[in-house]
């Protein structure tokens, strides 16, 4: 049970209390009145702008503490454990998800079969080379025979993902476990960092962790920690970004804050010069920003579109906190004070990163032996207008508009191909990894009178993905009808990770692509089940049944992930226990 003296929203996502009379606001609108039909609640500000700028995290009530016995001297000094100590559990029950049997199936799976050879070849010599069709057998029977091909390869993905598939092989080897490591190694670290992250957008370390619990238990999120594809990686750089920038926001109103001035009663007052005119000098989290957005760039293309999705979030943020500051006109001074220092330290940073992870490909020679295309440049374009370039950035040029009709001329049929129009509703998952073992063997039952089923089903958590399409509906509420940044800031995020896509719908693309954004959906999921818990200063009647219905929505999300874990790990099963599992025709 959590409670909160403050008027900012509760941790819960649920409306603050008017902390004024109606008798003091002036006569809505006939719009704003219809407005207030769905829902819109007009803006209540508090007497300190200073609470505003910079909420405070929610504490647990006095009476929680006194149940477990807590001296109320000793319950500040929990809290702050807490609020690392809960995220860090959180973390290591995903770690252990994700990392139990991490070399089984013993396999080469779906498009592993690209991308460990390419990370393997990455990390030996810098660019990928051209491996035998037949290979794969060969590197699982005996990895330290095969040798790495002479020929440079066509890939149609930058290196950053590859390099970080490559770090677990060259630790650990050339098979399943070594090319899956760091994979699973990003999965457990971003379940930590959405417990952070949730926690610093709702103000409140239990919301936080809840985010990061439904994030562990997960399907998509679980089978992509346990393979070594690049979709996991971008989604690790992109989450790292967005928490990056929601510390950055903290960050630029508290220093707004701190130059604000003060009453006699110590309150913080708006101020219009200082709103207007504050410059807000080094912005370290933004810079931060900027690098995780071009190693997401530098691991798949789309990384570019949520750069520009997060750009444009991150300078309304700040037009919003010079508003709240006493700017009168907050977005003339947002563009005046904050555009020009926003694009810089992301935009042109992200771009120097996804340069610098060519390293490799760069400095391989251009005479042929090197990367593919490395030598484009030197054989093809001598004196062209813009032969003043270097060779290497020419070429690189040159091999970038080649993937780039690759990409758009993507149109060729696959059987587990879908439309991002039947991903929020898990409408074709991905078999990554199917066979039939026969009794007696690789765990098929010695009493079944049949063949059994082993299959990696790259497949969210069915209900709480479908529970996260109803979150979505609720955030979006409490967007427009609230003006509530936290559910505009999850809205941005998951946006940006889907939204593009339905510009490509000729081209072949895969759910498994959804796992960019799992992170938000969970967050939208936390605050729904936030707001079914209700807000600070509701009746215990209301607490009771509102933890009810929010218990037992996780306890069922839990559950149905335990039920489908099989599917997710490759276990044997039982072929009756399979269709069982195949709750639509369209997962088969």
């Amino acid at each position: 049970m959590t409670s909160t003296a403050t008027p900012p929203p509760s941790p819960a996502g649920a409306p603050p209390a008017p902390s004024g009379g109606r008798d003091s606001e002036p006569e809505p609108s006939v719009w704003l009145r219809r407005l207030r039909g769905f829902g819109y609640a007009p803006r209540t500000p508090d007497a300190d702008v200073r609470t505003r700028l910079v909420p405070p995290y929610a504490r647990p009530s006095a009476q929680l503490w006194t149940a477990l016995g807590v001296p109320a001297a000793a319950a500040v000094t929990w809290q702050r454990v807490l609020a690392w100590a809960g995220p860090l559990l959180v973390a290591l029950v995903a770690g252990v998800l994700r990392f139990v049997h991490l070399g089984s199936p013993k396999a080469v799976i779906f498009d592993e079969t690209y991308y460990a050879k390419d990370a393997w070849a990455t990390i030996r010599q810098g660019y990928e080379a051209s491996w035998p069709k037949d290979i794969d057998k060969s590197i699982l029977s005996d990895p330290d025979g095969v040798a790495l091909p002479l020929d440079p390869g066509y890939v149609v993905h930058p290196p950053v993902g590859k390099w970080v598939i490559g770090i677990g092989e060259w630790m650990f080897g050339f098979d399943p476990f070594g090319w899956r490591f760091m994979t699973a190694v990003l999965g457990t670290l971003s379940v930590l960092m959405l417990c952070r992250i949730g926690r610093r957008l709702f103000r409140s370390t239990f919301l936080g962790c809840l985010a990061g619990a439904l994030l562990a238990v997960d399907g998509l999120h679980l089978v992509m920690s346990r393979t070594a594809l690049l979709d996991l990686v971008l989604m690790f750089f992109v989450l790292a970004a967005f928490g990056a920038l929601v510390v950055d926001r903290d960050k630029a109103r508290a220093k707004l804050a701190a130059a604000l001035p003060v009453d006699e009663d110590g309150r913080t007052r708006p101020d219009l010069a200082v709103a207007e005119t504050l410059r807000l000098g080094l912005r370290p989290y933004r810079i931060l920003a900027g690098v995780c957005l071009g190693l997401a760039f530098g691991t798949k293309w789309n990384g570019l579109v949520i750069l520009a999705f997060f750009g444009i979030l991150t300078v309304l943020w700040d037009a919003a906190a010079r508003r709240t500051a006493g700017a009168g006109a907050p977005y003339a001074a947002m563009l005046r004070m904050d555009a020009l220092p926003g694009f810089l330290s992301t935009v042109p940073v992200a771009i120097g990163v996804y340069l610098a992870s060519w390293t490799g490909w760069i400095l391989s020679p251009d005479n042929g032996k090197g990367g593919y295309f490395r030598d484009w440049a030197a054989k093809n374009d001598q004196h062209s207008s813009l032969s003043f370039l270097p060779e290497w950035l020419r070429s690189l040029w040159h091999y970038e508009t080649e993937v780039y009709k690759f990409h758009v001329g993507l149109t060729s049929g696959h059987t587990y191909e879908s439309n991002p129009w039947s991903w929020l509703v898990l409408g074709r998952p991905v078999s990554y990894f199917y066979e039939s073992p026969a009794p007696g063997t690789d765990g098929c039952p010695a009493t079944e009178t049949a063949k059994c089923a082993r299959e990696v089903l790259a497949l969210g958590t069915p209900l709480l993905w479908w529970a996260g399409c109803f979150a979505l509906l609720y955030v979006l509420w409490r967007w427009l009808f609230r003006r509530d940044w936290r559910a505009g800031a999850i809205t941005c995020a998951l946006a940006a990770g889907l939204l593009p896509w339905f510009n490509y719908q000729e081209r072949t693309i895969f759910f498994f692509y959804a796992v960019v954004f799992v992170p938000y959906l969970c967050l939208a999921v936390a605050m729904m089940i936030g707001a079914m818990l209700g807000p600070a200063g509701s009746s215990e009647r209301r607490r009771a049944i509102g933890a009810i219905g929010a218990g037992v929505l996780v306890l069922l999300i839990v559950w149905n992930f335990i039920y489908f874990w099989p599917i997710y790990t490759g276990q044997s099963l039982p072929m009756d226990s399979w269709r069982g599992r195949m709750w639509l025709d369209t997962w088969v």
